[in-house]
């Protein structure tokens, strides 16, 4: 039996997933995603993070019948964090999370520099604390051992390199730095000046689903040893192929902790309509499929709805009641502020107030910030087809029907790791099991 593995290293977690070549789960295997509060703000060892991704792979490897071993590894994950390491190989810094503040100061630093339009216009991003531009001048401000760093990893690419494979940086990764010229489609030299670094620090690109070596460390599960590793770029990326909508006019909703809209495009845009998307909020990338680009609106809703479900308490087992009273709750009593940022706020809980008006509430909003990103998409490429849903919080039917209220039919993805499978696809193309475009059977069905 042909055994491809993809794995997601994601925000919340590591997911790995063994599937058959005709795209069949095999089996399964998940560790937590290592993540500290610290007095600056939300990090995690590098280290650790490895050991967590050799955890997940060892969980699913362990759990899948017979002796067979996997054929090819294909690795995708959370785009923005970085690791820095010295000549030996050893993480100078800790990983800072995409999502953390910390770096406030030098974000409003690089916006007295560097225009925000000329920002937008170069790299397709919105100039805000997201991108490792401003992290990694955080880092070399206030970490002394980061005069020692000779490389840097995206999160895939430290996997990558940390179970044998060759130290490279993936394309659709690159873009989720801030450091890279979308239309030059190489590093921003000036961009990497202002952050003190250059372009020695950055492995050699490679595209994804490039074959980048075998699986060779000694502590990995046996069955994975000499398996194909690739880097299958951006999880958003990864998780719109898993669901098979990457055609014209395709629209990915992936409902994880970072809620994210994603279309495939061809490479067509003008500086203007870049720079235009990114003040909208809407990034643009190079695509983990050659030659074309990927639009991302993310938003921090999954994180926000989060909050709210800890805050009152509600865990795995009492959700679907609560969900199921949302359906049924009164709309405009509560109001939410603070989706996006680092707390949620809730205002006009009167008397008379429910637990099921207050989710109705948040997962209304989530769905505000998710249609004004999509609207601004559709501005300037179009008119979706259709939009396909995948992802943790699609399991919500409040979540669904707002959804569906104003972007109207939807498809659900029955892929529960939609990551995963979209690396595993990669992972066979990379060893010559599927053809260089070849994918697993479709399992949408109307939402």
């Amino acid at each position: 039996m042909t055994l491809l593995v993809g794995l997601d290293v994601g925000t919340s977690s590591a997911k790995a997933v063994v599937f058959t070549d005709q795209g069949e789960v095999v089996s399964e295997g998940r560790a937590r995603t290592p993540w500290v509060t610290t007095s600056f703000g939300v990090e995690l060892a590098a280290e650790e993070l490895l050991n967590a991704a050799i955890e997940a792979l060892g969980s699913a490897l362990e759990a899948t019948p017979g002796t067979a071993r996997a054929t090819a590894v294909g690795i995708t994950s959370m785009g923005e964090s970085g690791v820095v390491v010295d000549r030996d190989g050893t993480a100078v810094a800790p990983v800072i999370a995409w999502h953390d503040s910390r770096d406030r100061d030098e974000v409003e630093s690089l916006r007295r520099d560097i225009a925000a339009d000329t920002f937008a216009a170069t790299t397709g991003k919105p100039l805000r604390g997201q991108w490792a531009i401003t992290k990694h001048r955080w880092l070399l401000n206030h970490v002394p051992a980061m005069a020692n760093a000779v490389r840097r990893f995206n999160i895939a690419e430290w996997v990558v390199r940390g179970l044998g494979g060759d130290e490279v940086t993936e394309l659709a990764l690159a873009c989720r730095t801030g450091w890279f010229d979308l239309s030059r489609r190489n590093w921003w030299p000036e961009g990497l000046a202002w952050s003190g670094t250059t372009p020695d620090l950055m492995p050699p690109l490679v595209e994804a689903g490039v074959p980048v070596g075998h699986v060779t460390r000694s502590d990995t599960h046996p069955r994975l040893r000499g398996a194909v590793l690739t880097v299958v770029g951006h999880d958003h990326q990864a998780a719109a192929v898993g669901v098979g909508a990457t055609g014209e006019g395709d629209e990915v909703d992936s409902c994880g902790t970072a809620e994210a809209i994603v279309r495939t495009i061809p490479a067509y845009l003008k500086d203007e309509q870049v720079r235009d998307l990114a003040q909208a909020g809407v990034t643009t990338d190079w695509s983990i499929q050659s030659g074309r680009w990927s639009l991302v609106a993310g938003t921090e809703a999954g994180l926000a709805m989060q909050r709210v479900l800890n805050a009152l308490g509600v865990d795995e087992g009492s959700f679907t009641a609560l969900d199921a009273a949302a359906l049924h709750s009164p709309r405009g009593r509560v109001h939410i502020d603070g989706i996006g940022t680092d707390a949620v706020h809730l205002r006009n809980i009167g008397d008379g107030v429910t637990p099921g008006e207050l989710w109705r509430a948040v997962v209304e909003a989530a769905t505000d910030e998710v249609t004004k990103l999509h609207n601004s998409m559709t501005d300037i490429v179009g008119e979706h087809q259709k939009i396909t849903v995948t992802g943790g919080w699609s399991r919500s039917a409040a979540l669904m029907a707002a959804k569906r209220r104003r972007l109207g039919t939807l498809r659900r993805s029955a892929v529960q790791e939609a990551g995963a499978r979209g690396a595993a696809i990669y992972a066979g193309r990379a060893a010559g099991v599927l053809a260089s475009d070849g994918i697993f059977p479709d399992t949408t069905v109307p939402a």
